[in-house]
């Protein structure tokens, strides 16, 4: 069965122009994978929380007769990883936070980057574990500038972290959806572009 791991994380519950476009994405991957699984994830409700000394504890120690404690500590970490793992698809919907991804989707990508797990270090370097065939991220913007090329470019750090993080655990096939000016655009243009990449998202599927 086709999977969408889909994970929501600006911390609006209503109004999200991120999962918005998200929205457009799922539909459309439903419509063309009839019967699929999708499992969604609101990190910002604080159901994923940063990791502690335990958990940093029970990624790195033997994983063969690993103590009931430590078990426990790993065990959201075991479900998650476990959740992109069996996933066709990962949707990420993103928005920028003081020019980075916000702190609940960084918990979320702290808990299933694990060594042995997700990735793997040897002689060779890092190679990625993770089976997703695919992540399609939507970033939104409250201003404007910040694609490549524009006057704010270096100020992006969603995009170039995202994608270096994605494909260091093993997904190569990474596509971005943008929406600029989320705070400062005319509401009539604002609105055209919003709709554009809800189109953008709909391809993208």
């Amino acid at each position: 069965m086709t999977q969408l791991l889909r994970i929501n994380s600006s911390s609006r519950r209503e109004g999200s122009h991120s999962a918005a476009v998200g929205d457009a994405f799922e539909a459309e991957f439903r419509a063309q994978h009839p019967g699929c699984s999708v499992i969604t994830r609101n990190v910002s409700d604080g159901s994923i929380p940063f990791i502690a000394q335990k958990t940093i504890e029970g990624f790195y120690a033997p994983q063969d007769g690993l103590p009931l404690e430590l078990q426990a500590a790993t065990a959201l970490s075991d479900s998650l990883i476990a959740e992109i793992q069996a996933s066709d698809t990962l949707l990420l919907a993103v928005p920028i936070y003081n020019f980075s991804i916000p702190a609940a989707l960084k918990a979320w990508v702290d808990q299933i980057s694990r060594i042995g797990h997700t990735f793997s270090m040897g002689e060779g370097g890092f190679k990625g574990l993770v089976k997703t065939r695919r992540a399609v991220v939507v970033c939104t913007y409250g201003a404007e500038g910040y694609l490549a090329g524009e006057p704010f470019s270096a100020a992006n750090f969603v995009q170039p972290y995202l994608e270096f993080l994605l494909n260091f655990l093993g997904i190569e096939n990474v596509e971005f959806v943008h929406v600029q000016g989320t705070a400062i655009a005319a509401a009539d243009a604002f609105a055209d572009r919003l709709e554009a990449a809800k189109v953008e998202a709909k391809r993208a599927v």
